[in-house]
């Protein structure tokens, strides 16, 4: 959809493959769901994008089993439409979020299953900065792998958008949309309860600046350069 030359054109190619993927692929897998089913699915999924998963809820909309709804999110996260971001916990006094976050891969069928049709309708919804953390994420992911890759929070509300282990040492990412982050409450306890060797504020702008010794504003142009100088 990328490649289409209008908007319109774009929109009605993520429309066909996400109707071809639910009648014509999930079948040829071997999977015999209703394709508006797994559609209906897929769209609650979007609603969900960035928050922990909740099969209690999702079944009870769908009318469901934890264990059916568990197998359908299991398929949309093996077919590479759906993320599942594990948590991380450790023994600490704090308690701790335990449930996986949910996450569409690719944010143009994200936006076209939220009926978004422009950067208009993307900033007005009250979501949007849960678009942007999946797509920033998405690009990290994409260099680094998906190998101990987790997020972090808690139930008092400090949190950590990704947290990357490599080589012995702890990364953290955050992912704003903002032109100028700014350090918050969450990062600086991310970084003393997880003992992070560096925290990442990722942005959409261009500019890279320091906040502090171990927090850093990243623009998302200039993302790949500070992985590899990270890993």
């Amino acid at each position: 959809s990328f490649l289409a030359s209008t908007e319109e054109d774009a929109a009605r190619w993520r429309e066909d493959f996400i109707r071809t993927f639910v009648e014509k692929d999930i079948p040829a897998l071997g999977f015999s769901i209703p394709p508006q089913t797994i559609h209906r699915f897929w769209t609650m999924l979007a609603h969900y994008h960035g928050q922990t998963w909740n099969g209690s809820e999702l079944g009870r909309a769908l009318g469901v089993s934890d264990k059916t709804v568990r197998n359908y999110v299991d398929l949309l996260a093996g077919t590479y439409m759906v993320r599942q971001l594990p948590p991380w916990f450790e023994n600490i006094a704090k308690r701790q979020v335990k449930a996986p976050k949910i996450y569409l891969r690719d944010s143009g069928i994200l936006h076209q299953l939220l009926h978004l049709s422009s950067e208009t309708e993307l900033l007005s919804y009250p979501k949007y900065g849960a678009s942007w953390e999946g797509f920033a994420m998405e690009q990290i992911l994409a260099k680094t792998g998906n190998r101990d890759a987790y997020f972090w929070s808690t139930y008092n509300g400090a949190e950590l958008d990704l947290l990357l282990m490599r080589q012995g040492k702890r990364y953290g990412f955050e992912f704003k949309y903002a032109d100028a982050p700014s350090t918050s409450r969450s990062m600086h306890i991310a970084i003393d309860t997880l003992q992070l060797d560096r925290l990442c504020v990722v942005h959409p702008g261009k500019t890279d600046y320091p906040l502090t010794e171990k927090i850093h504003v990243v623009g998302i142009e200039n993302l790949y350069s500070e992985i590899e100088d990270l890993l």
